[in-house]
C-alpha cells in the first residue's frame, strides 16, 4: 500500500494562537529547555531546512514530518522571528528556564546581606538586557549608546530597589517579608529595562501591518503597547516562584532536618523556581497575541502625523485594525 503524503506549511505554527490554550501549548513547545544544549551548526541546519520547504513546498511523507516539526522547534526558539538572525546563547528562548532558574535561586538563596543582593541583581539584570534586546522588534535599530544607558539605568534601578527595600523592611518588616526584596527589585528593573532596552521603538515607532502583511505605517501606541505587554508578562513569569517559594521556605527553614543539610538550601531553591519556570514562560508568554494589533482610530486621536502618512501610503484606504510584533 502506499504510504499516504503530508503537505507541511512551516509558515504556520503548529497550535491556534488567537486562544491561550494553543499559545501555551506553542510557547511549551518552543521554550522546551532541551533544546538549548543544539550547537550552532544544527541550528543553522534547521534554518536551511526550513527555508528549502518555505521556498519549495514539498510534500512529505508521515514518517518525516516529525523531523520536519522539530526542525521548527529548533528554528522558533533560537531564531528572531523579523530578522532570521541566530540570538546568542543567553537571547534564546529555549535558555529562559534554566537561566532563569539559577537567577532567581540565587537571588531568592543569598538575600541577606548587601554584597550578595548586589552581585544577583546585577547578574540578573545583564541577563534580562540581553533578553530584551535579543527579542526586541528587530525593525528598530538601537545604538550602542542607548543600549549602555539603558543597561546602566535598569541595573540602577533594581540595586536601589533592591538595597533600599531591604533597608527599609530590615526595620520594619518581619523576616518573612524581607524574603520578597528580590522579587520587588525585580518587578521595579522590568518596568525600567524593557522601555529602556526598546526605547528606539518608543520614540520612532514600530512598522504596522494590515491583514495582508503589507507595511502600512510606524505607530509609536503600538509600540507603547506591545512593550507594556511584555513587561505585565515578565513580572508575571517571575512573581509565583519569587512569592510562593519564600512561604515555602520560611516553613522548611524551621525544620531540624532541613537545618542540618545547609548545602541544600540554594540547590533546593533553585530546582523549586525551575518547576515554576517550566509552567509560568509559556503561560506569561501566552498572557497576550505574538502578533499583537491597534485600532487605528486611536492613532487619528493620539498620534495624527502618523496615521497622515498612513492614509498616504494606503491611498485613503487606511485599514480599521494594524498588526505588528510586540517582541517577547
Amino acid at each position: 500500500m502506499a504510504q499516504e503524503l503530508t503537505l507541511i506549511d512551516v509558515d504556520k505554527p503548529l497550535y491556534d494562537l488567537t486562544t491561550f490554550a494553543g499559545r501555551f501549548k506553542y510557547y511549551a513547545w518552543m521554550t522546551d529547555p532541551r533544546t538549548v544544549i543544539q550547537p550552532s551548526e544544527r541550528l543553522l541546519e534547521a534554518k536551511e531546512m526550513i527555508e528549502k520547504y518555505r521556498h519549495g513546498g514539498q510534500s512529505l511523507v508521515p514518517g518525516k514530518a516529525e523531523d520536519v516539526h522539530y526542525n521548527m522547534k529548533l528554528y522558533s526558539s533560537a531564531f528572531h522571528p523579523d530578522s532570521g538572525e541566530l540570538q546568542n546563547f543567553c537571547g534564546r528562548m529555549s535558555f529562559q528556564v534554566p537561566g532563569g532558574m539559577l537567577i532567581t535561586g540565587g537571588m531568592l538563596a543569598f538575600y541577606r546581606t548587601v554584597p550578595a543582593v548586589v552581585l544577583w541583581q546585577f547578574i540578573n539584570q545583564s541577563f534580562n538586557a540581553v533578553v530584551n534586546y535579543t527579542n526586541r522588534n528587530a525593525n528598530s535599530p538601537t545604538s550602542v549608546t542607548q543600549l549602555g544607558v539603558a543597561y546602566v539605568s535598569a541595573t540602577t534601578s533594581a540595586l536601589i530597589a533592591a538595597i533600599g527595600c531591604k533597608n527599609y523592611w530590615s526595620r520594619k518588616a518581619t523576616p518573612l517579608f524581607q524574603r520578597f526584596v528580590p522579587f520587588a527589585a525585580v518587578a521595579a528593573a522590568n518596568c525600567v529595562n524593557i522601555p529602556l532596552m526598546r526605547q528606539n521603538e518608543i520614540l520612532n515607532g514600530v512598522e504596522v501591518k494590515n491583514t495582508d502583511g503589507e507595511i502600512v505605517g510606524q505607530s509609536r501606541l503600538a509600540a507603547i503597547k506591545g512593550i507594556s505587554e511584555v513587561v505585565i508578562s515578565r513580572i508575571a513569569m517571575a512573581a509565583p516562584g519569587m512569592l510562593v517559594l519564600p512561604l515555602i521556605m520560611e516553613r522548611l527553614e524551621k525544620l531540624p532536618a532541613y537545618r542540618r543539610i545547609k548545602w541544600i538550601n540554594a540547590p533546593f531553591q533553585t530546582l523549586m523556581v525551575g518547576c515554576f519556570l517550566c509552567f509560568m514562560v509559556p503561560s506569561a508568554c501566552a498572557f497576550f497575541p505574538q502578533q499583537c494589533s491597534l485600532d487605528t482610530s486611536t492613532m487619528r486621536t493620539f498620534e495624527p502625523e502618523l496615521y497622515e502618512d498612513m492614509k498616504k501610503r494606503t491611498d485613503g484606504n487606511v485599514p480599521k485594525r494594524v498588526y505588528f510584533n510586540k517582541g517577547l
